[in-house]
């Protein structure tokens, strides 16, 4: 809204000082998080004195296999709304709302918010602790990646130019652009010129059927890119301030990889495709990380309130959504390591169970998932829980508090996200 303001004062030759500002997109994302920030926090007191007055609690979580014997009862759930509604608040102030990307960006926040809503609805008010049925949650993420995928494949105005080359000529800066088109094309790390053309793949289809193979490629990788993250982001939320943190690292990578995207002087430098408009994730991305350091005021240990699914799916889904505009999909294994960790733990836990199941034995890989959950437990609290089983990956018997956990789980993601913004130079 002030930036329409703004932009209306500019262009009806009204001058006001500071106006031009507005145009700035490194001063629109300060402002935008900002914004977001002090929103989470003011707004985060009261909702959480509210929801303790309607006694809106989680359940007791795992008292018996926390060997710190951390009680947290009665602690408010559904946080995650203070993170959607820091948001929305920043970014409908600041943001250029007409941007196509930056409603792409609100309608993932939106429909990934309801999502994570209606599960914790479900765990709260009707005590089911199974929640939203998984199929339902899996059909709102497909819909996502089915409503991002086939508007970059049908908004004419969601283009890119592959390459891109800037020039000084007679003191003027002179950029000079392939042409703008729609395209399959992805960064792919360690690679020189490192874009490849999903369309390629299915270069036996013939010049006219191999681009829209790779366009139904490509949309199907976004709808598995935003599951796939959402789910990791949903299992790594079992710690105060892990998932929080994790994404607001996340984010700041994504900012600086959306800026670069966005400007033709940083993507002629880096060599890499430039996608007009992308710049504006750049302010939404601003108010993602300013809503997640309020929220954390409240949600590091001993947490005041718990995201739940609310929060969770929504900051997985806008991850892997914003990664997926900017074409930089296949950088998402490394940037967010940690998520897939914590799938795989879980997944491979599973699979290796039931593998043992088959031959009479009960073999676990960790002594617990997810991943960090294994950090917390011992071989005794094993024994208790499931008698006779065995586990490959036992560990050390130390065992870590929470805290301790969660910053080095930080700092794992702070090493990963500074690896994929090196990989733009390592090729």
């Amino acid at each position: 809204m002030l930036y329409q303001l703004f932009d209306y004062l500019q262009s009806s030759g009204r001058h006001i000082a500071g106006a031009g500002l507005w145009q700035y997109i490194s001063f629109r994302a300060i402002i935008a998080g900002v914004i977001a920030l002090l929103t989470s926090m003011w707004f985060g007191k009261y909702f959480i004195a509210l929801l303790k007055r309607k006694h809106i609690s989680e359940t007791q979580r795992d008292e018996k296999t926390d060997p710190f014997n951390t009680k947290k009862v009665g602690v408010p759930t559904m946080g995650g709304i203070v993170i959607i509604v820091a948001i929305l608040v920043a970014v409908l102030l600041v943001g250029r709302l007409t941007n196509i990307y930056m409603i792409l960006m609100l309608v993932t926040t939106l429909l990934m918010g309801l999502l994570g809503f209606l599960d914790d609805y479900i765990k709260t008010f009707r005590h089911n602790k199974e929640g939203l049925n998984g199929w339902v949650k899996i059909a709102g993420q497909v819909m996502l990646g089915l409503i991002v995928g086939l508007t970059l494949r049908y908004s004419p105005v969601a283009v890119m130019n592959e390459t891109i080359n800037v020039q000084i000529e007679n003191n003027t800066e002179v950029v000079y652009k392939s042409p703008d088109v729609k395209s399959t094309r992805t960064t792919i790390p360690f690679v020189k010129h490192h874009n490849a053309n999903y369309a390629d793949m299915f270069s036996f289809l013939g010049d006219t059927w191999k681009y829209k193979a790779g366009w139904i490629f490509f949309v199907l990788l976004i709808v598995f890119v935003v599951a796939a993250v959402s789910n990791g982001a949903n299992l790594n939320d079992g710690m105060d301030g892990m998932c929080a943190g994790n994404s607001a690292i996340i984010g700041i990578a994504l900012l600086i990889l959306s800026y670069v995207s966005g400007s033709t002087i940083w993507a002629d430098y880096f060599d890499v495709m430039y996608i007009p408009g992308s710049e504006e994730l750049v302010v939404f991305l601003g108010a993602f990380v300013g809503a997640l350091i309020g929220y954390l005021w409240y949600n590091t240990y001993p947490a005041q309130i718990f995201m739940g699914d609310t929060g969770s799916l929504t900051l997985g889904g806008i991850i892997g959504v914003c990664a997926c505009i900017i074409h930089k999909e296949l950088l998402i294994p490394i940037l967010c390591g940690v998520f897939l960790m914590e799938s795989v733990s879980v997944i491979g836990q599973r699979f290796y169970y039931k593998l043992g199941k088959r031959k009479g034995k009960k073999q676990r890989l960790w002594k617990r998932t997810p991943l960090h959950d294994h950090f917390r437990t011992s071989l005794e609290q094993v024994e208790q829980l499931d008698p006779g089983s065995t586990v490959l990956f036992k560990g050390s018997n130390e065992l870590h508090h929470e805290t301790k956990i969660t910053l080095r789980f930080w700092i794992v993601t702070i090493l990963l996200a500074a690896f994929t913004i090196l990989t733009l130079k390592i090729r």
